[in-house]
């Protein structure tokens, strides 16, 4: 599992292993000092998740998850709450801010890979390698094989990757923006319509299986993947 994180913590040293040991894990590490810093990033590209200290300098990291939940944009990247506050009250109010898991320091590397990878799991099933399966269509992450039933399929990356993203949120309508966003990243300018090629293209791949049907235009509003017939 790679994905882009976004450390947000003041102290060089928590940065630097943070940043070693997340890169060792194949991960690309976006750092920041302190949360105006954070805000500045997250003004460009999307990470995937945010590890977020608490006690930042200026802008707590409580005020930082406060505002990332209340940006349309960035509402939805998983945050982990990094502290050294044990006390229950603490937790909580790291967790009712928006945080999705809360780790106290010190923590072992280990323990920190299994909660990335749990809320990753949770919040952006697209970013793990687990194996997804609907309706007879199964796609690998990691050997990067997709089957209908038998059949092997071809597939290009852009169209594997849609399809990774369909399939780990089937029945969810995204319009071309939205898939935009998810699938390109928000920070590559392509014009909308280019979704629509890669959906033929996409359709024309899972044809020789039957399972073209399973990706659905749904008029006015952008397109999902079902396994139930529209």
């Amino acid at each position: 599992m790679s994905a882009t994180i976004l450390v947000v913590e003041d102290e060089p040293g928590i940065q630097e292993v943070l940043k070693f040991n997340l890169s060792q894990q194949g991960h690309d590490v976006i750092v920041a000092g302190d949360g105006e810093d954070a805000m500045n990033l997250l003004r460009g590209a999307l990470p995937d998740l945010i590890l977020l200290d608490w006690m930042l300098p200026g802008m707590s990291g409580v005020d930082v998850a406060r505002r990332v939940r209340g940006d349309s944009r960035l509402k939805g990247i998983p945050i982990i709450m990094l502290t050294a506050r044990a006390d229950e009250r603490d937790k909580i109010l790291g967790l009712d801010t928006g945080a999705d898991d809360y780790i106290t320091k010190p923590f072992s590397p280990r323990e920190l890979t299994a909660r990335i990878k749990a809320v990753l799991r949770r919040r952006a099933p697209e970013m793990t390698e687990d194996p997804v399966e609907i309706g007879g269509l199964r796609l690998d992450p990691i050997s990067h094989r997709v089957h209908g039933g038998e059949v092997a399929l071809d597939l290009g990356p852009t169209e594997f990757r849609l399809l990774h993203f369909f399939m780990t949120h089937p029945e969810r309508v995204y319009s071309r923006s939205q898939l935009l966003d998810h699938v390109w990243g928000d920070h590559v300018f392509v014009e909308e319509r280019t979704v629509d090629v890669h959906i033929r293209r996409l359709r024309g791949a899972l044809e020789s299986s039957g399972h073209d049907r399973l990706i659905q235009t749904v008029r006015g509003a952008g397109y999902r993947l079902s396994a139930t017939l529209n």
